[in-house]
């Protein structure tokens, strides 16, 4: 599994399934046109966009467009590279109907096909992580600071999104992904909780 430096932003939850078993990379969700309100997400994106790049990959249907030129007018083009899938028409397999357009999103593509986009829009791949590279944040910490697993977890993380002014809604899952995109783990040990 090769990764990516870049965070990758898809549209929601079965796309960001399907990627995490192609590559290694931060991968974010949209929640569809969910973005379009959610001012939080869009300043993360900006934020992910300056200090780590961004990589939009949406379904080739209109409303995938249509969310794509979204987050390419709310971050600095400059930081952002744009990954297309091809035209395939097909129904997902959890699906019971096709899409409206009737065309596979990127949950239904192959990996080679999701390989090949993100290839093409320049993603910056590591190959593997190497045996050395500094450990990210854990599970395990945030369950030793109480960010997880305890009675206030909920509104110690409440407290910390509102501290590194994230999005409320990240889960635990989330924020750890986020976390480590924007800091190392001793970074944010030092933090002030």
């Amino acid at each position: 599994m090769e990764r990516v430096k870049e965070v990758i932003v898809v549209e929601g939850r079965y796309d960001k399934n399907a990627l995490s078993q192609v590559v290694d990379a931060v991968i974010l969700e949209t929640s569809g046109f969910g973005i379009f309100k959610d001012s939080q997400k869009q300043k993360l994106f900006r934020t992910l966009a300056e200090t780590k790049g961004l990589i939009v990959l949406t379904d080739s249907d209109g409303a995938g467009f249509v969310i794509r030129n979204f987050i390419k007018g709310c971050t600095d083009p400059k930081t952002v590279k744009h990954a297309y899938i091809p035209d395939i028409y097909g129904k997902e397999r959890r699906k019971s109907t096709p899409s409206k357009e009737g065309k596979l999103g990127v949950e239904g593509m192959r990996p080679a096909v999701l390989l090949e986009a993100l290839r093409r829009a320049r993603a910056s791949f590591e190959g593997k992580a190497p045996a050395e590279a500094a450990a990210p944040i854990s599970k395990a910490d945030l369950y030793a600071l109480g960010l997880s697993g305890g009675a206030n977890s909920a509104e110690k993380r409440k407290a910390l999104l509102r501290q590194l002014d994230l999005p409320e809604r990240l889960t635990a899952d989330g924020l750890l992904d986020v976390l480590n995109a924007l800091m190392s783990r001793e970074e944010f040990l030092r933090l002030q909780l």
